[in-house]
């Protein structure tokens, strides 16, 4: 998806990200990152500042309470499913399931900003196409940039942690299983650059022609329209190899390590209803 005016997931993932303290410390403190985050595509001021103040708290109070009780359901069905040892089939659960979840909040956010949009003057334009322009090259130095050794190296690292992060420590066994992985699996990225470039021209086309509300959460939430065939089945095959890392992975796992998981994920469902819960007023 556009890396460019997607506060609309960043709730999403800042609830998914292992290594915080708890979800709920991070949750509470999210409408201050998007704040920032929307702050470096968008320069708004005065009356129009207010606003947009206004809009994220309308999608916070939405996520609140139409987004997170699907949360701590999924989480649940995770934790189970972890709980009894993966298959394939959990791990495209888990797959389809994040990404309907990424659309729903996709098109809520899409739908809250698209009025300002239409707005916005060229020389705030502009100001999202020099953010944009920013992150591409971000996205370049941490993918792109050195040898082919250098990335794979990068890359089975990026998967180390993440792994760490709701495993604990690995074993030697699942780190080689991870590096072998890397090793082997082609590198995709600068397909993946050339989709995420693709998608921001046409959200940028759309907010010149200041129809955003007219068509922005539509383009938004079918990010795969118009995909170059050569990418798309690159990514399927990508996907495919990393599950059966997973997988190995999962067959890898101490008992230790999957009930550290496990646990992880209880505390994330428990934590997902009680800021559903605050929001309703049912709790504190």
């Amino acid at each position: 998806m556009s890396r460019a005016l997607r506060f609309a997931v960043t709730c999403l993932a800042l609830v998914l990200l292992a290594g915080c303290s708890t979800v709920r410390f991070t949750y509470d403190n999210a409408d201050a990152f998007i704040r920032w985050r929307v702050g470096q595509f968008l320069d708004l001021h005065d009356e129009a500042a207010d606003e947009l103040d206004e809009r994220i708290d309308a999608f916070l109070r939405w996520h609140r309470t139409q987004a997170l009780p699907k949360y701590a359901r999924d989480a649940d069905e995770a934790a189970r499913r972890l709980a009894r040892g993966l298959s394939r089939e959990d791990l495209l659960w888990g797959y389809d399931t994040f990404v309907a979840q990424a659309r729903e909040s996709l098109r809520a956010a899409a739908e809250r900003i698209a009025p300002m949009l239409d707005r916005l003057t060229p020389e705030q334009v502009q100001h999202i196409e020099q953010g944009i322009a920013e992150e591409n090259r971000k996205f370049a130095r941490e993918n792109l940039r050195g040898s082919e050794r250098e990335r794979r190296e990068r890359r089975a690292q990026r998967i180390i942690d993440r792994l760490e992060d709701w495993l604990g420590n690995l074993s030697k066994a699942q780190v080689e299983r991870i590096r072998q992985y890397s090793e082997r699996a082609p590198l995709i990225d600068e397909l993946r650059d050339r989709d995420n470039k693709r998608l921001q021209a046409d959200v940028l086309a759309i907010i010149r022609a200041r129809e955003a509300q007219k068509r922005l959460a539509e383009r938004m939430v079918n990010w795969e329209k118009g995909r170059d065939p050569a990418y798309a089945a690159a990514r399927q095959a990508s996907w495919h190899d990393f599950y059966t890392l997973l997988l190995d992975i999962d067959r890898m796992e101490t008992r230790e390590q999957r009930a550290q998981a496990v646990a992880q994920l209880r505390r994330y469902a428990e934590d997902f209803r009680m800021l559903a819960a605050r929001a309703s007023g049912g709790g504190l």
